[in-house]
């Protein structure tokens, strides 16, 4: 009992004795300090952007405005989700997610899988083939002709298929799975089951967590995608969400005309152009914010245990 009390007391006395330095301090300070300001300077254009969409014409146009709604109102969001327009965009833009992210992850496990084993033939050979077309790719041009041959242009699935599977994403699933047990595939083995069992009623739930991430990227990437909208879609009832957010930034009156807005003389609006900017970019941004908190614990978990082979 002595012995263990002395030990007890010898080890806090250590621990008292092992103070921060000076620098230490002073460099735990400048993180702290740089880290509350780079966030505030994250988080200032978006509440920026919130705070106008909840203010009166007048207070927007004449810049008083910053990050506390001014005459607080209403009649932006409801000019917003009542506009066709802007209710078409965000349909296109979930059905696309959707379908963009079901398919790119059943793509990238039945590819990584196989990708994932030793014992498959050509597998290097392979590897570099998808490799490369992370460095190079055919250039927009002949990708256009070759999605205008496909009959695919004004096509809600030309914003899809080019997608479906990126390298990126395919070799972080692919390093997880090289990171589980063979073990446990051997032994399913022995009881009978196919390859195909083995992936679906054993790998797969084990993966939850680089399956999680994956679909965070595929999700993400599909939201904020315009390019592939801006080159092979003409049709403005296919324009996705980003799109019609590009067009309204770049031409706010043409798009608002367009959507039916008129000067607001009677006040019966009460709201601006750049108001109605900043509501629609708000209203596009908050489903994906909502999706993030239920993906966020499996976020750093599969990305970390993904990257650990190469």
């Amino acid at each position: 009992m002595a012995l263990s009390l002395n030990s007890k007391n010898n080890t806090k006395s250590k621990r008292s004795s092992i103070k921060t330095s000076t620098g230490e301090k002073v460099f735990s300070v400048f993180n702290y300090t740089f880290f509350v300001l780079l966030g505030m300077a994250t988080l200032f254009p978006f509440l920026n952007l919130v705070a106008k969409s909840f203010s009166s014409e007048a207070a927007v146009v004449s810049g008083k405005v910053a990050l506390i709604p001014v005459d607080f109102q209403l009649g932006t969001y409801k000019f917003v989700l009542g506009n066709k327009d802007f209710l078409n965009s965000f349909l296109i833009t979930i059905i696309v997610t959707i379908l963009g992210t079901i398919t790119g992850i059943i793509i990238t496990v039945i590819t990584a899988y196989p990708l994932s084993k030793t014992r498959l033939r050509g597998r290097k050979g392979l590897l570099i083939i998808f490799v490369f077309t992370m460095l190079f790719n055919g250039g927009l041009i002949p990708t256009y002709l070759v999605m205008q041959k496909l009959n695919l242009l004004n096509n809600i699935w030309v914003l899809i298929l080019p997608t479906m599977i990126n390298v990126f994403n395919l070799l972080i699933m692919k390093n997880y799975f090289e990171s589980l047990p063979e073990s446990i595939e051997e032994s399913a083995k022995i009881d009978g089951a196919s390859n195909l069992t083995i992936l679906l009623k054993i790998i797969l739930p084990l993966s939850k967590p680089v399956i999680a991430t994956i679909t965070l990227f595929f999700a993400v990437a599909h939201w904020n995608s315009y390019f592939h909208a801006m080159v092979y879609i003409t049709d403005p009832k296919l324009k996705p969400m980003q799109l019609y957010l590009k067009e309204l930034v770049a031409s706010t009156a043409d798009v608002l005309k367009q959507a039916g807005y008129s000067p607001d003389i009677e006040g019966a609006l009460n709201t601006a152009p750049e108001a109605v900017q900043a509501a629609s970019i708000v209203a596009a941004t908050i489903p994906i914010i909502c999706v993030y908190p239920f993906l966020q614990k499996y976020f750093v978990k599969g990305v970390l245990i993904g990257s650990v082979k190469g």
